[in-house]
């Protein structure tokens, strides 16, 4: 009862002091399970300008994404939390994502293009971009360490929140706190 009662005074004066952030301060006093490892920034922070490329090698960087939140997610071929992680992140996508939000994921290091496609295939995944960072330049500039890192970024794009490690991005909390963020109605 304290800490809702808490995260309801701070969200309260986060709004009148910033109302760019309430919405951010609301969506971290709603963390659960695997949420928890959600961590908000106090400030936002910038992102890395490097440079990654499209599957077929078009440069690309995340300024193409500014004007709306992105689910920045790094990963790896190789990386079983990765395996695991990512259908949730699909399923993610299909739900919230459209104008205002999507989820992009950037595998890091070396992940050879056919061994991407054949791991999305794999695991049933069609709906997420296989874009590459094969220098890891945009990993290594963002501080990157293990994979799978997701990153959110605000249509700004700065870093707000991150999360080391896998996590369920399907689960109703991560879905509330992602709505939350996005000021859309959490109650459907």
């Amino acid at each position: 009862m304290k800490n809702t009662i808490a995260a309801i005074l701070y969200t309260g004066l986060v709004t009148l002091a910033n109302p760019a952030l309430a919405d951010l301060a609301a969506a971290e006093a709603l963390r659960e399970g695997d949420m928890k490892k959600l961590t908000f920034h106090t400030t936002p922070k910038a992102a890395g300008t490097a440079e990654f490329t499209t599957f077929d090698g078009d440069p690309i960087s995340l300024d193409n994404y500014k004007g709306k939140w992105i689910l920045l997610n790094f990963w790896a071929t190789w990386c079983a939390p990765c395996r695991k992680e990512m259908p949730m992140l699909a399923e993610l996508q299909t739900e919230l994502g459209g104008e205002d939000f999507e989820v992009v994921t950037l595998a890091t290091g070396r992940n050879p293009p056919p061994a991407m496609k054949a791991f999305f295939e794999e695991i049933g995944v069609s709906n997420l971009p296989l874009h590459r960072d094969p220098g890891s330049g945009l990993a290594r500039e963002m501080g990157v360490l293990g994979l799978p890192i997701t990153v959110v970024l605000n249509p700004e794009g700065e870093e707000v929140a991150r999360l080391r490690g896998d996590a369920d991005w399907a689960s109703d909390n991560a879905k509330a706190i992602l709505k939350t963020i996005l000021d859309r109605d959490t109650a459907g």
